[in-house]
């Protein structure tokens, strides 16, 4: 009697709406599968990523939807870091003005925080004119992103990126808008990448304006976000790309070179994270062919229809954002038949025969055939039809990529040859070490590997020296040698992913070694209240934000004053941000550059106490007159915007006398955010009160002795940075009591407006 056959059972795991869900469960149901859970699974279809453990259950006849390590495409600073790493090499063998160069100009530059904090601002100071936006390293759904008025203001918390803000897209009747592409790999080695025929623009739900700059709604084209503005008739609007090609035709572009640059931009996406997706497979013990990747990968269009990546996204949404009349009817359709033709492609359903596990070109060839006969919509990019155009991209192309491409191509393909990188070789006999300059790692190869590498740096390809390894060990039979070609590209290509070596170019040796600059370093003298110190600044952007906040107070250094005067230096720290030192003691740590000159402010003033005469670390407000009043608000754009919006003249810093509080000395540095006139200062002011913030984004006269004093006692610097004792407290009350007094008595905040 025939036994009943197990149904087969697929897996909905991670955090998830059943819409998501929906196409993939419905094609398997029709199937005859039926649901199970994390134990009981033939096909798993994960939003996120499924615990590591389960990766070591993934076959060929038990599909996960995800591969290890994909977080070198699907982390925003991983995939700048992976593309990043392919630049850079094609920098070093072609040259930075090569074709193959240009081809990866394609990803706006993006900095890591902290990591990347000093080279964020030095980018900045070399670009003025460039804007920023700042994202979250690993969120979704359009989450934390802005566009940053100041760059200076990034934060030093991890997990945060800023990238290169586009100026100029493309628009679609005036709205901004990015393209969701659907990315397909189907096996890693050897790699092969699909893009998906249909896919969508997502348009922003306002009309762009480059200086609305704090409107997410002209900025962004996420759905999550668009969905909120309820100003907009349509929210969110999809358009496929069938129709969005044939709007680029009616403007009069050429739509088939702009899918050729996007083609070649998912190609050199896909490659740049090969490496790191095949090392993390192999440590998680997964079988890569159980595994797939679906990605969705965003894509700006500027207005010279250059296309740009933005990023990958992980288990891309499936289910129906926009409403039916707005694009929504034909987003249903696409994505239904997306799952459908990616399901065939990867076989899902257990159908086709099962893949060989031989890795010749044969076996390698006939698979390969097999899922491009059931690939549906989806287009194979890799391997490619002119293989010579990607093979030089890998760090080195696993024999596996080697085989199946020359497979395709049905010609002999050129060997890769390679060249070291910024590795020193130590001998010590027949022994070798290499040590790698740029990472700092230490290898000790066997004798074999020596010989490997010894012969790779002569400039022999890896089949040469797969013949010169089977001399050298005298085993010449068929299956030492293809073990022994095996090694030889096993060796090189783990040499060749850790940075040790790159593929031969053509670029001229002098032109593969990029030069660094020197250390920026600026020595120069500074002058307050009648002092001078030794100013030192390590870092350019640092020096443009003093020079704009000391306007007038900076000079030229001589050798003589650089050993006598005291010091204050401004240091780039490793971890990113700067330090204040004064002399031999730090004043402050972790600053961003936007609090860089407002604590050397702070530090000049506390300097400046003297010992009968206290510093007040606070806004004060000028009439032409000579009258002031002190702002125990924030030092910010506040105090800026307001009191000198009412007076025309505002400072920071005065001084006075315990025993005489009612004449004041203005000191005349700037508030953060504004530079203010040096010699423009009187030297005595008469305070007629206090202003503090009325909670109405307004300022008013105070007349609470104590909250004044309250907000008073932490700005008052001293000359041994001790509190004020007793008889300074009383003498500060008292005169506060006094302008409280001439308050009430009818003296008002109401000074007239500055002229202009």
């Amino acid at each position: 009697m025939t036994q009943p056959q197990t149904p087969r059972r697929f897996w909905l795991g991670g955090k998830r709406a059943a819409e998501q869900d929906r196409f993939f469960r419905e094609a398997l149901e029709a199937r005859g599968w039926q649901q199970g859970d994390e134990t009981q699974w033939d096909a798993g279809w994960i939003t996120g990523m499924p615990d590591p453990a389960q990766f070591r259950h993934a076959a060929p006849r038990r599909k996960l939807n995800h591969f290890p390590g994909n977080a070198a495409l699907t982390v925003k600073s991983r995939l700048h870091d992976s593309l990043g790493a392919v630049r850079e090499r094609l920098h070093e063998a072609w040259g930075p003005d090569s074709e193959a160069a240009e081809r990866l100009a394609f990803f706006p530059r993006a900095y890591l925080m902290p990591r990347d904090y000093h080279a964020l601002q030095e980018a900045a100071v070399a670009r003025p004119e460039q804007r920023w936006i700042l994202k979250p390293t690993n969120a979704s759904k359009g989450k934390g992103v802005r566009v940053l008025r100041d760059v200076a203001a990034a934060p030093l918390a991890r997990d945060w990126l800023v990238q290169e803000y586009l100026a100029n897209p493309h628009t679609i009747r005036g709205h901004k808008y990015v393209l969701r592409l659907y990315v397909l790999i189907s096996s890693l080695t050897p790699l092969r990448v699909y893009l998906y025929r249909q896919g969508f623009a997502k348009l922003a739900s306002e009309p762009w304006d480059p200086d609305d700059a704090d409107n997410p709604f002209s900025q962004l084209t996420n759905p999550d976000i668009n969905a909120l503005n309820d100003r907009a008739e349509v929210p969110v609007e999809f358009i496929d790309l069938e129709r969005y090609r044939a709007l680029l035709r009616d403007q009069g572009h050429d739509d088939a070179a702009l899918f050729a640059r996007i083609e070649d931009l998912v190609a050199l996406t896909a490659i740049s994270a090969v490496d790191a997706m095949r090392l993390r497979t192999a440590e998680a013990g997964a079988d890569p062919r159980g595994c797939y990747e679906l990605l969705g990968l965003d894509c700006l269009v500027d207005d010279t229809l250059k296309p740009w990546i933005l990023e990958c996204n992980l288990s891309p949404s499936l289910g129906t954002c926009a409403a039916p009349e707005s694009g929504g009817r034909v987003e249903e359709a696409i994505k239904g038949a997306l799952v459908n033709d990616l399901m065939r492609l990867v076989d899902v359903p257990g159908e086709a025969p099962t893949p060989s596990d031989g890795a010749s070109a044969a076996s390698l060839l006939a698979e390969a055939e097999a899922e491009q006969a059931r690939a549906g919509d989806f287009r194979r990019l890799l391997p490619a039809s002119t293989p010579e155009r990607y093979l030089p991209c890998f760090s080195l192309p696993d024999l596996s990529d080697f085989r199946l491409a020359e497979a395709f191509a049905g010609y002999a393909l050129p060997r890769p040859t390679l060249e070291r990188r910024e590795v020193v070789e130590l001998f010590h006999g027949d022994e070798l070490a290499l040590h790698d300059l740029k990472r700092g790692h230490y290898y000790r190869p066997n004798d074999s590997a020596a010989l490997i590498w010894l012969l790779a740096t002569e400039g022999l390809d890896p089949d040469a020296i797969a013949e010169q390894l089977d001399e050298a060990l005298g085993d010449n039979a068929t299956g030492d040698a293809e073990a022994h070609r095996e090694l030889v590209w096993r060796t090189l290509h783990g040499w060749c992913r850790d940075g040790l070596l790159r593929q031969r170019g053509d670029a001229p040796e002098e032109a593969s070694r990029e030069t660094s600059s020197p250390p920026f370093r600026r020595e120069l003298r500074l002058a307050f209240d009648g002092h001078h110190w030794a100013l030192s600044v390590g870092s350019a952007a640092a020096m443009a934000r003093l020079d704009a906040a000391f306007a007038g107070r900076l000079g030229p250094l001589h050798d003589d004053e650089s050993g006598r005067l005291p010091r204050l230096s401004i240091l780039c720290e490793p971890g990113g941000g700067y330090a204040l030192a004064s002399d031999q003691t730090l004043v402050a740590s972790r600053l961003p550059l936007a609090r860089l000159a407002d604590v050397l402010c702070g530090e000049l003033l506390r300097q400046a106490a003297l010992p009968d005469q206290a510093v007040i670390d606070a806004p004060l407000a000028l009439t032409a007159e000579g009258e002031g009043w002190l702002c125990l608000g924030t030092p910010d754009e506040t105090a800026i915007d307001v009191v000198s919006g009412r007076t025309g003249r505002v400072c920071r810093g005065l001084r006075l006398s315990l025993a005489d509080p009612s004449r004041a000395e203005p000191l005349g540095l700037p508030l953060t955010g504004a530079s203010s006139p040096v010699s423009d200062w009187p030297e005595r002011v008469v305070i007629n009160g206090v202003l503090m913030p009325d909670g109405e984004g307004d300022w008013a006269s105070a007349t609470s002795t104590l909250e004044v004093l309250g907000a008073l006692l932490p700005r008052v610097c001293t000359t041994r940075d001790d509190p004020l004792d007793e008889q300074g407290v009383q003498a500060l009350a008292a005169w506060l009591m006094d302008l409280a007094a001439g308050v009430a008595g009818g003296c008002r905040f109401e000074p007239a407006a500055a002229e202009g």
